[in-house]
């Protein structure tokens, strides 16, 4: 079967913490709808779609990958994201394709971090929470579960069927209320009830009918409230499952087919035509006979076909030999295969309807994040970009093999394209290419891949920590550059003004220069100077952030101005006036999150103090176990994890994400200058 009607579609991200079960649970749906034949499993590496060997080697998900099912006359597209917190990025790629985050929670380990991170993620999806892995839990631990998910994630939190006791089945409390079964906690009938009254708050007919008169209410009546609180994060539905034992996995591929929002229902992608503060809204529509609009959420290397896109088709209709531009390209490729992806396996489809997800492969000019259309006058169209977490751990990388840089340049450009929070970048003090990712462990799975697939050796080193500068007052200053040796000589001069904004502002260039003192023309050119005096500092040579530079006047000279003369005057009057703003070295923090044993609660808080860190918030996560949040200093946490390690034995884990700059402690700066004179003597 090819989907052929919109309203056929169901689109999910299976989001969560590592280990919750996510690779498992698709097993058993793709089982249980016959999709395939029998289960794989993590241990034998054979699952759909865990299919790189590296991930079969390290037993984890790295890579978001699609799969399909049929269940009911509906066509289920589920994409089964990394969970590793060092994958995020990975995974939050899956979220602009679905109109649903399922997001699995484990019964034993409850809730984690990487469950909060997707559920915070997953807002302004629908949501769906599936509890995973029911046969291990006993009833006390799974109502206790429950009430948790109501305290993290609000009263919206309902369950839409429950465990028996013992976790081999579970009970309906939607579609067939009256079961006589005993669930493992709460009871059938206050369930239903619960969920029936958050569905009516928002159709007041509906809830006249259902108090006034005391009429009940059967599904089909009740789906398009349903559908509205989904969309309005008025009710996330919650239900059990064990893949291990199928309880409960026919009854999800029910409430995915039923419940779940089709792609008419969901929440419409913000889709923007322009750039910038000109950028106005447009609306796409799932009409499979308008213009093709598409989006590519993700970008894979396949070693056999090459380059490949997978899209989530908004509007219009794709087949083979549609003509597609990509994003303002004026030249269009023709699809010559439109791909249906099952796991690695790749099928050719004959249409690709509004709501559907499929793939091209061996087109080089696809990117992540482009726009698929087949006529100009969508040009220009994007959607509003996504939230990643920021790279904060960095290697610096040197070829074993001389001429490999090349290839090594090539191999990291194609990583990027494939993760979002990958950042290269060469360190000019230095002379290194630096990689930057989430984590330790992200950067081990960068190297690898650049080994295996790339077959590149590499020698690593310790980038050094990207400090920044800014100002903490206010200056003026007036440079003028003049050189006179026969003939035409050189002359510019240039006032300007430099001030501190807000952490995180970035740079702000502003012009106030009245009467033409400096010719249009040569405007650029003191830009020019300015970004370059910016770029290069003027405490210890590291860029400046956080300021605005306003040129407020200046004077040229009929013969000698030019934009040498100007490019030289913006530079040295921008470094004067940094020098004259009361200059401070920043350094970059981090948030740090440790989920330890209570036990570990002092070893863990001495190991943040003695990383100049301080502990910002802590919260129990039940079971004896304790979420500590800190903010310590990135130019401090070499080694962090191999001691976490080492103090909990192993049991416990934990997540970084960038926190931004503050001043670095006097100390610091006075090294950090004096390093900078030292190598500006040695040159």
């Amino acid at each position: 079967m090819t989907p052929t009607s919109v309203h056929d579609i169901r689109n999910l991200a299976l989001l969560g913490h590592a280990g919750c079960g996510k690779t498992t649970l698709l097993e058993a749906l793709l089982v249980a709808s016959g999709a395939i034949g029998a289960a794989g499993t993590i241990e034998r590496g054979d699952t759909v779609s865990d299919f790189d060997p590296q991930e079969k080697a390290m037993g984890h998900s790295l890579a978001t990958s699609l799969a399909h099912l049929e269940w009911a006359g509906h066509w289920i597209n589920l994409l089964d994201t990394p969970g590793l917190p060092d994958l995020a990025g990975r995974a939050l790629t899956a979220l602009p394709a679905v109109e649903t985050g399922a997001v699995l929670v484990s019964a034993t380990a409850g809730i984690e971090s990487g469950t909060r991170r997707m559920m915070e993620a997953a807002t302004g999806k629908c949501r769906l929470i599936v509890v995973s892995k029911i046969d291990t839990a006993s009833p006390a631990e799974l109502g206790a579960l429950m009430e948790q998910l109501c305290a993290s994630f609000g009263r919206e939190c309902l369950p839409i069927n429950l465990p028996a006791t013992g976790g081999d089945r579970v009970i309906d409390c939607f579609f067939a209320p009256e079961s006589a079964q005993a669930p493992a906690f709460s009871s059938v009938s206050a369930a239903h009830d619960a969920i029936v009254d958050q569905v009516v708050e928002l159709d007041e007919a509906l809830m006249a009918s259902y108090l006034e008169q005391g009429e009940s209410l059967d599904p089909e009546q009740l789906h398009v409230p349903f559908e509205k609180a989904l969309r309005e994060g008025h009710l996330i539905p919650v239900c059990f499952v064990s893949a291990r034992t199928g309880a409960g996995v026919r009854e999800l591929l029910d409430i995915l087919g039923r419940l779940m929002p089709d792609p008419t229902e969901g929440n419409p992608p913000a889709f923007l035509k322009g750039q910038g503060s000109t950028a106005q809204p447009v609306e796409v529509v799932p009409d499979p006979s308008r213009h093709v609009i598409a989006h590519v959420f993700q970008v894979a290397n396949d070693p056999y076909r090459g380059k490949m896109g997978l899209f989530r088709i908004h509007q219009g209709s794709i087949t083979p030999n549609t003509q597609l531009y990509i994003g303002d390209a004026r030249k269009s490729f023709k699809v010559s295969h439109l791909l249906r992806l099952q796991g690695k396996n790749q099928v050719e489809t004959p249409l690709g309807v509004p709501g559907d997800i499929c793939a091209v492969a061996r087109v080089d000019d696809i990117h992540p994040d482009a726009v698929l259309h087949d006529s100009h006058d969508e040009d220009a169209y994007h959607l509003a970009p996504s939230r990643y977490p920021q790279p904060v751990f960095g290697l610096a990388l040197l070829t074993q093999k001389h001429g490999d840089e090349q290839k090594l340049a090539e191999a990291l450009t194609r990583l990027t394209d494939e993760d979002p929070c990958i950042e290269v970048g060469f360190d000019s003090q230095a002379r290194q290419t630096v990689v930057r990712g989430l984590g330790e462990l992200h950067l081990k799975i960068v190297l690898e891949q650049l080994r295996s697939r790339w077959n590149l050796q590499l020698d690593t080193a310790i980038p050094s920590v990207p400090y920044r500068e800014t100002v903490s007052g206010k200056a003026e200053s007036r440079y003028r550059h003049k050189k006179q040796s026969g003939g035409a000589g050189q002359f510019g001069e240039v006032a300007l003004r430099v001030e501190s904004l807000p952490r995180g502002s970035g740079i702000e260039l502003g012009n106030e220069v009245k009467g033409g003192t400096i010719p249009t023309n040569f405007l650029p050119a003191v830009e020019k100077g300015v970004r370059q005096a910016l770029a290069e500092g003027a405490l210890a040579g590291f860029p400046v952030q956080d300021v605005r530079v306003v040129l407020v006047d200046g004077k040229s000279h009929a013969v000698d101005s030019n934009e040498v003369s100007f490019v030289t005057a913006g530079r040295h009057a921008t470094l004067q006036a940094l020098l004259e703003a009361r200059p401070v070295i920043l350094e970059p923090l981090l948030t740090v999150t440790v989920k330890v044993a209570d036990s570990h609660f002092g070893d863990i808080s001495a190991e943040f103090a003695g990383r100049r860190g301080h502990l910002t918030s802590t919260e129990g996560a039940g079971n004896g176990w304790t979420l500590m949040t800190a903010t310590v200093p990135l130019a401090e946490m070499e080694g962090f994890e191999a001691r976490l390690k080492a103090i909990c034995a192993g049991e416990s884990e934990f997540a970084l994400t960038a926190a931004g700059y503050e001043p670095a402690p006097g100390d610091v700066q006075q090294r950090l200058m004096k390093a900078h004179a030292n190598r500006s003597t040695a040159q």
